[in-house]
């Protein structure tokens, strides 16, 4: 049970108690399964659009499968838990405007999108109400998404996501920043997001995201004036989460040194586990391949050393010998799996000492 003593995060109607959003994991990580369970504690469960079509087995037309993998998935979700089920799509993927019409069609409580500035969102809700939350990595982001929306679509974030450097995956920092270390810290990140998300008349709440690991994590950033928390890599060693079981160990056999930068296909860079093939790709190594997806906008297939969408989808089904994983930068402190209802309560039990 949630903590009397500790505010839910309100997103219009949404209640969520206690404040936790689990983050959206592709490819395959974060599904149905993962997402419903999260939802059945009174947090946000969140199903990962990107990928969560079995591309690697189908060849046609791969836009209409994703789309209703997706729509199979967000239904799954639903028929498993009456709580909180949102979707996480990335504004790089090229079939992100189907994606986003799916899940309007399947009245989704929550879209959640990063990976580039969703300026264009809300003309997708055919008069629904459906909260629409942007990831940022700035103040700056926030303010341009809010004038584009406000001024097109008379519509504010119905709240933000403020992804900091600690984050796993793709990361929406400079490969320099992070190497020497003048990446803003995410604490001083939300600071500046909340000076301006309070400062309209209809306040926006905030969400902090990237290393936020337990109780005090969460404290910390609600101190601050966070609303509440994004969590994604600590939820992947739970019991449901929907990621083959190799992918989970290899969080548990993980020591603080095995957190790597790769630079990313895709042209971003990304945090990762170290291992043999992390090793080899950082050498040069290149996988040839015939890209039957375009399922990114900002990936050269025709340059790009591999597949990062196979290799994923690889790392998902559990073959690491021919992937990499990708885990936030605490992922190392993750020792045991455990149901999620077990790990919600332990984050309650740590948020509320911590709150005193």
């Amino acid at each position: 049970m949630s903590p009397n003593n500790i505010q839910p995060l309100r997103i219009g109607n949404l209640s969520i108690n206690p404040p936790i959003i689990q983050g959206g994991m592709g490819i395959r990580v974060s599904g149905a399964n993962l997402a419903a369970a999260v939802a059945n504690t009174g947090c946000a469960g969140v199903i990962a659009s990107t990928g969560i079509g079995l591309f690697e087995e189908y060849q046609g037309n791969l836009m209409a499968f994703n789309g209703e993998s997706l729509r199979k998935e967000i239904r799954k979700a639903r028929s498993m838990s009456k709580g909180i089920i949102g979707v996480n799509i990335m504004f790089a993927l090229t079939d992100y405007e189907n994606l986003v019409k799916i899940s309007v069609e399947e009245n989704v409580d929550m879209i959640i999108s990063g990976a580039g500035l969703p300026l264009d969102l809300p003309k997708f809700l055919d008069g629904k109400d459906i909260k629409l939350i942007p990831i940022v990595s700035s103040a700056k982001a926030l303010s341009l998404i809010i004038r584009r929306w406000q001024g097109r679509y008379n519509k504010m974030p119905d709240a933000v996501i403020v992804e900091g450097v600690k984050a796993g995956g793709h990361l929406g920092y400079s490969a320099e920043s992070l190497a020497d270390g003048t990446a803003m810290p995410l604490e001083d990140i939300v600071k500046e997001v909340v000076a301006l998300a309070n400062s309209y008349e209809k306040k926006i709440p905030v969400i902090a995201a990237g290393g936020i690991f337990d109780g005090s994590d969460i404290a910390k950033f609600l101190k601050l004036g966070a609303s509440g928390v994004q969590m994604a890599t600590r939820f992947v060693c739970t019991d449901e989460c929907d990621v083959h079981i190799n992918f989970k160990k290899a969080y548990l056999d993980a020591k603080e040194g095995d957190l790597t930068i790769i630079k990313s296909p895709v042209g971003l860079p990304g945090r990762v586990l170290n291992s043999p093939f992390v090793e080899k790709i950082k050498q040069g190594l290149t996988m040839p391949f015939q890209c039957n997806y375009t399922c990114l906008r900002t990936c050269d297939s025709e340059k790009a050393p591999y597949c990062i969408a196979k290799v994923l989808a690889n790392a998902s089904q559990g073959k690491l010998e021919e992937s990499f994983v990708f885990a936030g930068s605490n992922a190392y402190k993750c020792t045991e799996i455990i149901p999620v209802k077990e790990l919600v309560d332990k984050l309650s039990e740590e948020l509320a000492l911590a709150s005193k």
